[in-house]
């Protein structure tokens, strides 16, 4: 009864906190049983009950989901051994539920049932289930793309008067990095390296673009600025974001003359000749030129071009700062002095060397691509 001021009795306060407990039970929205240490069912909140057909209380918990004997993995039973909460997954119907089993204890800390939540997870699962199969697309998809990107390398080996040989190793699946060589003329053979921002699809899909791009320059030019200065107007005509730019390195070798012509489109990594001197000592020559990347910030760009005499047998190494800027457990980066001393000191096997060289110098996975290209005047 309430009292004469409208509040309530202590003997109507404990009432009322005794029904507390059924109150929150049967507010919630997923299911709530306990089971007695026999395996019976001894109490149901409203949702289990009204999802249900059949009367719930008094049964076996396995018979109510229409199965003949009691679960292989019971955490009903687990629970009541190891005093732990214990969960599993449980097919019932259409739906696939998450239960979780915990004890109940009495005053003196024994367990005399167990109480377990379903939890439908069937919306979840079947998303994660979409999820892995598109997944398992994608997978396949960048796997495809990789081949293509790799088949689209040039070949080892040799072409007209030069040696050809190189190491390409992408952080992800697909590289932002991407070289090629290839005949202009009787006399003239092109031969470049691009860095494009980021990794990954997005900018394997831009070395794509850069390849066909400079396939079809080259074929219209013997020179390197110029090439430069129409790949970045035909880069600029594509209207992307700001955030989307790369390098790239071009150079024309004169086959007869032996000599290179050569700009810079902002390419970090400067290419380096390796020669012996009279001495039988290595010389290491830099093919230096600045230049801006191509960017969508400059609408016209124009290039410097520098020439440079080559000799037979000298070795040009073309390179990604990716090379440059592996890191060791302090923090410090590979750089191009030790690159030159490993080309000072490897004639044959010199990109296997720089590959072990990274290899054990990187304290964890690379974080950038890894591209090498080595040509070789052999006349």
């Amino acid at each position: 009864m309430l009292s004469q001021s409208g509040a309530l009795t202590l003997e109507e306060k404990i009432k009322q906190h005794k029904r507390l407990t059924y109150d929150i039970l049967d507010g919630m929205v997923d299911w709530v049983r306990v089971i007695d240490q026999d395996g019976i069912i001894i109490f149901t909140n409203k949702s289990m009950q009204n999802a249900t057909e059949v009367s719930l209380v008094g049964n076996k918990c396995h018979l109510i989901f229409g199965k003949s004997c009691p679960c292989i993995r019971c955490i009903a039973d687990a629970t009541r051994i190891t005093g732990e909460a214990v969960e599993k997954e449980e097919r019932i119907g259409d739906s696939i539920f998450s239960v979780k089993s915990s004890p109940v204890r009495d005053l003196n800390g024994d367990i005399y049932a167990v109480v377990e939540v379903f939890r439908d997870v069937t919306r979840e699962r079947t998303l994660e289930r979409e999820l892995i199969s598109k997944n398992e697309k994608m997978s396949r998809d960048i796997d495809f793309a990789k081949k293509i990107q790799e088949k689209i390398l040039p070949e080892k080996g040799k072409m007209r008067s030069l040696g050809i040989d190189y190491m390409y190793k992408p952080s992800e699946m697909l590289s932002g990095d991407i070289f090629d060589i290839q005949i202009i003329d009787e006399d003239h053979v092109g031969v470049y390296i691009s860095d494009v921002v980021g990794h990954g699809v997005t900018a394997s899909i831009m070395t794509m673009f850069i390849r066909q791009t400079m396939e079809n320059i080259m074929s219209e030019t013997l020179s390197p600025s110029e090439t430069i200065s129409r790949l970045h107007k035909s880069f600029f005509d594509l209207n992307l974001d700001d955030e989307n730019y790369f390098t790239i390195f071009y150079g024309v070798i004169n086959t007869k003359k032996n000599t290179i012509k050569y700009s810079n489109g902002g390419h970090n990594g400067i290419p380096i000749i390796i020669r012996k001197n009279e001495d039988e000592e290595k010389d290491i020559i830099f093919l230096e030129a600045t230049g801006y990347p191509i960017t969508y910030l400059f609408e016209e760009v124009s290039y410097e071009e520098y020439d440079v005499k080559l000799n037979k047998d000298d070795n040009i190494l073309f390179f990604t700062d990716g090379i440059l800027e592996c890191k060791n457990e302090i923090g410090e980066l590979f750089g191009i002095d030790r690159l030159t001393e490993i080309a000072k000191k490897h004639t044959k096997g010199l990109l296997k060397a720089i590959e072990d060289e990274i290899t054990k110098y990187s304290y964890k996975e690379l974080e950038d691509d890894l591209a090498i290209l080595k040509i070789e005047i052999l006349e």
